[in-house]
């Protein structure tokens, strides 16, 4: 085994080195994302209790993938008392907006925020 692993760690470290592994984890301060996302968002009462819904904005150089948002549930103080994920569906194109919806428990008020994203390739041929 020992062989093996040797050999996928040589593999992996050539991708790394040759630029074929993306750089798609990359770590934002949320402040930084300003530039590249906006959000705006409202708080609806549906049957089943609270929903957050509403629109990411992108400004970025090229479409988001894979974009996820945090949603913080706050208290009367501003303390977090809960937080849930939600993903955006499908790519946000650049220089456009894509909806967002989520059931969300009660709260004081709430915070939305990208948590993360990776930038869609742009261009290629993916198929024949």
């Amino acid at each position: 085994m020992t062989g093996v692993r040797r050999a996928v760690a040589a593999m992996t470290l050539g991708l790394v080195l040759t630029g074929w592994v993306a750089a798609s984890a990359q770590m934002w301060a949320p402040e930084s994302l300003d530039r590249f996302f906006r959000l705006e968002w409202q708080v609806k009462q549906a049957r089943k209790g609270p929903m957050i819904e509403g629109y990411v904005y992108n400004f970025g150089a090229q479409n988001a993938d894979h974009l996820r948002l945090q949603i913080d549930r706050l208290d009367s103080a501003g303390g977090v008392v809960g937080t849930s994920t939600v993903w955006v569906l499908g790519e946000v194109p650049k220089n456009n907006r894509a909806y967002f919806g989520a059931s969300v428990g009660d709260a004081a008020s709430y915070r939305v925020q990208v948590l993360s994203f990776d930038w869609a390739c742009n261009g290629g041929s993916g198929g024949m």
